[in-house]
């Protein structure tokens, strides 16, 4: 009887093991690719600063008129970068920030999970010496009640660290799914949509339409060419602080 309760134990104890694992993996991997995109949306904001400078230059050696156009449509665009700024700095703080702290707490866990399967290696340890005992020294009380003390300070060891595992891994579960639904919530900030529809739709000028279909005809091959290489090294970049973010997360 005992022992079937030593397994049920583990068997629950292997399933709480599980969660955490998951919770390292995914979580590890949600870190690394949240902060490639706060970091790549970062590089978007600083080019198209550079575009909207461009714009501005440009505007100033043309004509009134145009260049009154010019840097209306500058200064929507700069709009647009006020909101890619926001969204960088709310999921750097509400999200990445978060999951990182997230490697600490699975390796708090961890080292509760190893406590427990400790404990519980002990008292079956004790659990089979004393089984032992009986079958080798029937008649020997001295002995026998020897080891039913050791089983017993071994069990209550096992008790008390089963129970803050338990305890440790509810919270652990509260939390994460409280942290989860922040995370959601955090992608957005209050009124983000129908404030950025507004900045899309005042930008739609016959000026931006004008701009865009020289884009493509004319210049826009070269553009085309001068983004993948700027992609390019951008992905080299992204994939060694990827790996320095997984290093963190793992710490």
């Amino acid at each position: 009887m005992m022992r079937r309760t030593l397994e049920n134990r583990n068997a629950q104890t292997k399933q709480l093991q599980t969660a955490v694992s998951n919770v390292e993996k995914h979580f590890g991997e949600l870190c690394q690719i949240f902060a490639a995109y706060v970091r790549k949306t970062a590089r978007l904001r600083d080019k198209a600063d550079l575009l909207v400078n461009e714009i501005n230059a440009y505007a100033a050696t043309e004509t009134p008129h145009l260049k009154l156009g010019l840097m209306n449509f500058a200064d929507e665009f700069a709009k647009l970068q006020d909101y890619r700024q926001a969204e960088v700095e709310r999921l750097e703080a509400k999200v990445v920030e978060p999951l990182k702290a997230y490697g600490t707490i699975v390796k708090m866990k961890r080292d509760d999970l190893k406590a427990t399967f400790t404990a519980r290696n002990r008292e079956a340890k004790q659990l089979t010496q004393l089984e032992r005992t009986r079958q080798r020294n029937p008649s020997d009380r001295h002995v026998i009640s020897q080891a039913e003390t050791e089983l017993q300070r071994a069990a209550m060891d096992a008790s008390r660290t089963s129970r803050h595992l338990e305890e440790t891994i509810n919270n652990f579960e509260r939390q994460k799914m409280k942290d989860i639904k922040v995370f959601r919530n955090s992608l957005y900030a209050p009124d983000y949509s129908s404030r950025l529809d507004i900045v899309r739709a005042n930008s739609k000028s016959p000026l931006q339409r004008s701009l865009s279909a020289k884009c493509v005809s004319g210049t826009g091959q070269v553009s085309t060419c001068r983004l993948r290489k700027d992609q390019q090294a951008d992905d080299d970049e992204d994939e060694e602080l990827d790996v320095t973010e997984e290093e963190n997360f793992l710490k």
